[in-house]
């Protein structure tokens, strides 16, 4: 069975744009094939526990097993010809993967049919396999429709996949994709249609080198970043909006702390841009927690302030701009280029052939980790006196500490870890509930309500403002079991 690693971009397309991508390609030999693949696991899904995918693929009468596995944009890709429908379950990795009884319980899980148009061009100075693919995975009684773009190496350097993907971008509306058709197949066969996407918890190794954490946490981000992005392109979603600014952040934190690794000619542009994605949804998420939680709060007082039912009505025409903005912004050109760009630069920068990125990451670990802590701590020294605008500054700490520590935790694990994380959450709630008080007037200001509604927003606003002695003291006793938490990274 031949072992390599296949290199390879996918991007989401629509049917008629396909079209547009290949007149803009360079020239080439063209075909075009039907594949049919039939996808296989275990009754357990032990196969998509592990991270990896088992395939029977049909084309032109011959069939070829494949299974994969990894992230990123290289992935372990295993291959042979075989002669049956069903998988030889002594090929490959198979029999490290899977105890015998379980390969001996390996079933068909969903089918994928496509048809493909292929070309093979050459961009500066690699070989590179142009797939379209339009079809639909099929699971059950459950259908899902395909129209992605495939870009993948074939010799050269991987640099040249993201220059290329940046020129077809140019042509035509294409969405960087982390979702392999195995994913989109196994979430049809459960029943999970698309939906928002919180950052995944990063698996790390203990000796796993500094870039191999940074490239896991950045891509848990840019993951989720374009995961959220398409639900937003297909409809209004609160959550897919607030998970979207979650990981924008996450991971302009994330470049912060790993600086002295990665920074190179591209670091604060793509910082930037991250800054810039995450502000052009502050609108929506800021109208959205309003919404959520002063009107249904608001709901429940007696009496409700008599112009209640007005400024829900003009609260929602915003939140319906608002969401309208972030949709427009996650669709457009600029957007399509960040996510191409900080792809590209994670997994090929300049940054990756300096000395540090490959010295072990625990060390730096915990001089990150603890830097983060000591000006958390410093900068929220009597907490109860400062100003709202210096709170939100440690509200900032507290953020950028919680986003390392999750970031790092991989590397110690244990529960030491977890409660850590669960003490700058309680920090983070208190702080945020703060936040929302400081800048609900501003946010309401901004809207041009009609008197009746601006009335009612400034009672609400008003009684809000009575529970900020409250969150305040609550706030100091989460930072009090923050500092006493044992850091665990020592």
């Amino acid at each position: 069975m031949s072992q390599l690693h296949e290199v390879e971009l996918k991007f989401l397309c629509a049917p008629d744009d396909l079209g547009r991508v290949l007149a803009a390609a360079p020239d080439g030999d063209d075909d075009t094939r039907e594949l049919i693949s039939v996808y296989f696991d275990t009754p357990d899904l032990d196969l998509q526990r592990a991270g990896a995918s088992l395939r029977v693929r049909e084309s032109k009468g011959q069939k070829v097993q494949t299974l994969k596995r990894g992230d990123g944009l290289a992935r372990e890709e295993h291959e042979a010809p075989i002669d049956g429908d069903s998988p030889n379950p002594t090929l490959g990795p198979l029999p490290d993967l899977l105890p015998q009884r379980a390969r001996d319980a390996l079933q068909p899980a969903f089918h994928v049919r496509v048809t493909r148009r292929r070309r093979l061009v050459r961009f500066d100075g690699a070989e590179i396999e142009i797939a379209l693919d339009q079809g639909e995975v099929r699971g059950g009684k459950r259908v899902s429709p395909i129209s992605e773009l495939e870009l993948e190496l074939k010799s050269g350097e991987p640099a040249a996949l993201f220059g290329l993907a940046r020129e077809l971008s140019h042509a035509a509306p294409i969405y960087l994709s982390f979702a392999s058709k195995s994913q989109r197949g196994q979430a049809l066969v459960a029943g999970e249609s698309l939906h928002a996407h919180k950052r995944a918890k990063v698996a790390l190794r203990k000796d796993a080198t500094i870039a191999e954490v940074f490239q896991s946490v950045a891509r848990s981000a840019l993951q989720s970043i374009a995961v959220n992005a398409e639900v937003l392109r297909q409809r209004s979603d609160s959550e897919a909006v607030h998970q979207l600014r979650v990981a924008a952040r996450a991971l302009r934190s994330a470049l912060s702390t790993y600086r002295e690794v990665v920074g190179d000619d591209a670091f604060e542009r793509i910082k930037g841009e991250l800054r810039w994605l995450a502000k052009a949804c502050d609108d929506a998420r800021n109208l959205d927690v309003f919404a959520e939680e002063t009107l249904t709060w608001a709901d429940t007082l007696e009496p409700a302030p008599p112009a209640l039912p007005k400024l829900t009505d003009e609260i929602q025409a915003a939140r319906e701009h608002a969401a309208a903005d972030a949709a427009q912004v996650v669709a457009s050109a600029r957007f399509r280029d960040l996510l191409i760009e900080a792809t590209g630069w994670v997994d090929t920068g300049a940054w990756l052939s300096r000395p540090p990125s490959g010295e072990p990451a625990r060390p730096f670990a915990a001089h990150a980790l603890q830097r983060r802590r000591r000006k958390l701590l410093k900068d929220a020294r009597d907490l109860a006196r400062l100003s709202d605008a210096e709170r939100h500054k440690v509200r900032i700490d507290a953020k950028k500490l919680r986003y390392a520590a999750e970031g790092f935790r991989g590397l110690y694990g244990g529960k030491a870890a977890d409660r850590f994380i669960k003490a700058i959450k309680a920090l983070q709630d208190e702080l945020g509930a703060l936040n929302d008080i400081a800048t609900a007037e501003t946010l309401l200001g901004r809207l041009g309500l009609t008197p009746e509604a601006a009335f009612a927003a400034g009672e609400l606003v008003g009684r809000k403002a009575a529970d900020k002695p409250r969150h305040i003291k609550a706030a100091a006793r989460a930072l009090d079991r923050l500092e006493a938490a044992p850091p665990f990274w020592r």
